[in-house]
Order: C-alpha cells, then sequence, then structure tokens
C-alpha cells in the first residue's frame, strides 16, 4: 500500500480510506490484514478485476471521444457558390478526405445569397460563398481568392487584344449570364451600372461550364472566373483576358453564425479549408 500510494502520489491513509468506501458499498472485505503485509480476498480479486475492464473502457471511450474532438469523424453540411465548387472545391475536400477518411460530407451548390440563408437557417454547417449583402452577420473565415476574366469566341474582335482588358471594353457586348441572381451577375449589373450602361445579356444559363460552351458556340461573350475558362482553352474555340479592374479580384469565404457552434467536425474542415488563416468576426 505504501508503494501504491507513493506511485499514485497521495497518502497511504488515503488509499486505506478508498478501500474502506468499496468495502462499504460492496459488503464484503476486500483485503485482509496480516503482521507482515496484506492478501487479496476472493472478492477483492473480482473487484479489482472489473475495475482494470472499466478504467479500460473509459480509456477507450476518451480515445473515441477525442476523433470526434478533431474532427475525424462524423458528417458535415456544406452549401458552397458555383465558383468555389467548379473552381476549388474538388481538390480540397479530396486532400481533406485522405486526412478525415471518417467523415462525410454533404454538398449543397447555390448561389452566395441562398448559402447565406441556409446558414442563418441552420440548413447546412458551413457556407462558402462571395461577399454578398447580409455576410457581415455571420462570422467569416477567408477560403480562396479568384479572378474574374472575359471568356471570348476566338474570332470577336477583343480576342485580337493580348493581356487584360477593362470591363469597360465589354459592357456595350452582348453577354451569356447565370440564372438567378448570382453574386456574380449583381457585381455585372452594378459595375455596368456604374459606368452608365446596363448589361445585355441574351442568354442565361445555369453553370459555368455552360457559359463558355455558349460563348464558344458565339452567342456572347461571358464574364466568369478566371480559373474556370482556362478549363476550356484548347477544348473550346475560345481565348480568356482577365479583367483589369480591381473589383474583378474577389474573396471566397467561409461563413458559419460562430465558432462556438461549430460542431467538433464541422470546426475540422473550417480549419482544413482555411489553410491556416485567421477568422474575422462581425
Amino acid at each position: 500500500m505504501a508503494r501504491a500510494a507513493e506511485r499514485e502520489f497521495i497518502a497511504p491513509s488515503a488509499i486505506s480510506r478508498r478501500i474502506a468506501d468499496i468495502e462499504a458499498i460492496v459488503g464484503l472485505p476486500l483485503i485482509q490484514r496480516h503482521q507482515r503485509g496484506i492478501t487479496v480476498t476472493p472478492v477483492g480479486e473480482t473487484v479489482r478485476r472489473y475495475a482494470e475492464r472499466i478504467l479500460g473502457t473509459i480509456e477507450s471511450l476518451g480515445a473515441e471521444l477525442s476523433q470526434f474532438h478533431e474532427g475525424a469523424r462524423g458528417s458535415v453540411r456544406i452549401a458552397a457558390n458555383l465558383s468555389a465548387i467548379v473552381q476549388f472545391l474538388p481538390e480540397d475536400l479530396a486532400a481533406f478526405g485522405r486526412v478525415f477518411s471518417a467523415v462525410d460530407v454533404e454538398l449543397d451548390e447555390q448561389h452566395s445569397n441562398e448559402v447565406l440563408q441556409r446558414v442563418a437557417e441552420r440548413a447546412v454547417d458551413v457556407g462558402i460563398c462571395n461577399a454578398v449583402e447580409g455576410i457581415e452577420a455571420f462570422t467569416m473565415v477567408p477560403y480562396r481568392r479568384d479572378r474574374l476574366a472575359v471568356i471570348l469566341p476566338a474570332g470577336h474582335p477583343l480576342a485580337a487584344r493580348t493581356g487584360e482588358i477593362p470591363f469597360s471594353a465589354c459592357v456595350g457586348e452582348t453577354l451569356v449570364g447565370l440564372q438567378g441572381n448570382s453574386a456574380l451577375t449583381q457585381m455585372l449589373r452594378q459595375q455596368a451600372s456604374a459606368a452608365g450602361e446596363s448589361l445585355r445579356i441574351k442568354i442565361r444559363v445555369s453553370s459555368l461550364d455552360a457559359l463558355c460552351r455558349m460563348a464558344h458556340a458565339g452567342l456572347g461573350i461571358a464574364i466568369a472566373p478566371e480559373q474556370v475558362g482556362q478549363l476550356y482553352v484548347g477544348k473550346l474555340d475560345v481565348v480568356v483576358r482577365p479583367l483589369t479592374d480591381e473589383w474583378a479580384h474577389r474573396q471566397l469565404w467561409l461563413v458559419f453564425p460562430s465558432r462556438e457552434q461549430l460542431s467538433a467536425t464541422a470546426s475540422a474542415v473550417v480549419n482544413f479549408l482555411a489553410q491556416g488563416q485567421s477568422p474575422q468576426s462581425h
């Protein structure tokens, strides 16, 4: 008992008291005291055996719970806009899955406004979108940056230019646009209005892929993330020219109500996708 007390950094009397407490609960002696020491009774051996099992179960429980705390297992629901899904998320989620193989991700494609709405309704754990009205009500963590470019049919007069092109050169052209109230469409409309012009959108489509294909067919020019356009250079008869305008450099954000309300799994996803960047709370 003296050696046990030394190992556990407690007084020998404390060990005697704890044994006595267990004996009072069991109603039978756990040890027998002799002049030269003690022996453990059959009852004591039985209690010891079950105590070791209990301690082992507690240790296993702690190890499994730590996996949840570290975001190593569970599920997470993400709503993301088209730009994030097409440009970055496939590779980023694949990398996340290699590290956290027991996490299931449910991905919901929405326009940026709808992303915020789904986060506000708690229909998803995390949203990924561009900065749109109302985003300041959420905790915002930088995700990725992209740059807008004009996608032109190879025979278009603007395609003869090399390097960057200002948006002002595109405003008077017939455009192919996205359906619905996408953040991209809102931004282009605002910038055209600031220049005293209005957008001439002839065809509206549901995907960035379709935007590039419409431009390839000569149905209009398209404004899309440069990285998306580059996917089709050499595959479609289009050229990609980055926009010179400062607003064409965009920030994608991870958004959620608060850090405290994130599950361990959702927090692991946010930390992984944020790539170590610091959150900005608003």
